[in-house]
């Protein structure tokens, strides 16, 4: 049974998150800020890091992707339609700090199930938020890690660079809502919820129930 623990880093409140199983082997998902404080929690858990997979490279996401890499000596996932931005500084929404990250060591090309390390896991492009934004389902234990798409009671911002509204609720309804009700969705910001619950309850998704 895969657990999964998350961090909030950052100015902007990111989630990133650790998947890990029972011998303590682990993905990173979206190290997004406070390289030194990941790293640590990483070692204080004593998890084991096989690979770090990338939602979406908006800078909140990644901006601590390589000092965890070389910290572990671990390599990255990226859907292959933002392998640009995600080394490019004025192309993934930084403020101010200017951070360009190394290519990413594998590109997704292909969607649905993959296995890296000791997970499987599928792989569904939902855009609207951003041009490649990927969400990881593991079905065995029924979560997702959906990054910037669903929210708690809300879902992305579409007003940047390559987002569309249409596209982003016409992905979340083909791909997130049509999973079993009790899957736990673990987003980019704030708290978990639940597939029924934003079904029921989230205002942007009416009309878009599966």
């Amino acid at each position: 049974m895969l657990k999964v623990a998350k961090l909030v880093v950052g100015q902007i409140q990111e989630n990133t998150y650790v998947v890990y199983n029972e011998d303590n082997k682990a993905l990173v998902i979206d190290p997004g800020d406070d390289a030194d404080r990941i790293i640590a929690w990483i070692k204080e858990n004593g998890w084991e890091p096989e690979a770090i997979l990338i939602t979406h490279t908006h800078f909140d996401h990644v901006l601590a992707v390589d000092s965890v890499r070389d910290e572990f000596g671990i390599e990255v996932y990226v859907h292959e339609i933002e392998s640009e931005t995600f080394q490019t500084p004025n192309r993934n929404m930084q403020p101010s700090t200017v951070v360009v990250n190394r290519p990413a060591d594998h590109l997704w090309s292909e969607l649905g199930e993959h296995t890296v390390g000791s997970f499987t896991f599928d792989i569904a492009l939902i855009p609207g938020h951003s041009p490649g934004h990927v969400v990881y389902t593991f079905k065995e234990d029924g979560f997702v890690i959906c990054g910037d798409t669903v929210f708690n009671g809300s879902i992305g911002r579409t007003d940047t660079p390559g987002g569309d509204l249409q596209t982003l609720l016409v992905g979340i309804a083909r791909d997130i809502l049509t999973l079993p009700g009790d899957f736990v969705l673990f987003p980019g910001h704030g708290g978990p919820t639940t597939v029924s619950q934003e079904i029921q309850s989230n205002p942007f998704l009416q009309g878009f129930k599966a």
